[in-house]
C-alpha cells in the first residue's frame, strides 16, 4: 500500500553529475517523506552504498569515469538486492537489455515525469521490502 511507503524513512541515493537535476529530484522525494543521499559520480555512489543505509539507488547513465551501468554492476556486488534505477536521456533497446541483464529494476528516460518516477520508486520498494 502506498501509505506504508510514503513517509517511512526509506533512503534514496540520487547519483547524477548534474547538481540541478539532483536538487530537483531530491525535492520530489523529500516532499513525500523519503530521506535522500546524493552522489555526483559513480565512485561516490559506490562509497555511499558501502557505508550508508540505502534502500534504492538512481544512477545516471552518462557520468564521468564510471557510467551508470558500470556503477550498477559494482553496487550489485556490494548489495545484491538493492533496487537500482538507471536514468538516461537516450534509452534504446540495447541499453535497456544491458541494464536489465545487470539486474537494474528499471530504466527511465530523461526528462522524467514526477508521477512516473514516484510510481517506479514505490513499485521497487514494495517488491524489495514489502515482501
Amino acid at each position: 500500500m502506498v501509505a506504508n511507503i510514503y513517509g517511512s524513512g526509506y533512503s534514496i541515493l540520487i547519483t547524477d553529475d548534474d547538481s540541478r537535476f539532483r536538487t530537483s529530484i531530491r525535492g520530489v522525494f523529500e516532499s513525500h517523506g523519503f530521506v535522500t543521499l546524493e552522489a555526483s559520480c559513480g565512485e561516490e555512489a559506490i562509497e555511499i552504498v558501502s557505508g550508508e543505509n540505502v534502500h534504492l539507488a538512481f544512477l545516471d547513465m552518462h557520468m564521468p569515469t564510471l557510467t551508470g551501468l558500470e556503477t550498477l554492476r559494482i553496487v550489485k556486488q556490494i548489495k545484491a538486492f538493492l533496487p537500482c534505477i538507471i536514468l538516461t536521456a537516450d534509452a534504446d533497446q540495447h541499453l535497456i537489455q544491458e541494464a536489465l541483464s545487470a539486474r537494474a529494476f528499471s530504466v527511465l528516460s530523461k526528462p522524467i515525469s514526477k508521477p512516473l518516477v514516484l510510481h517506479t520508486v514505490l513499485r521497487a520498494l514494495r517488491r524489495s521490502y514489502d515482501g
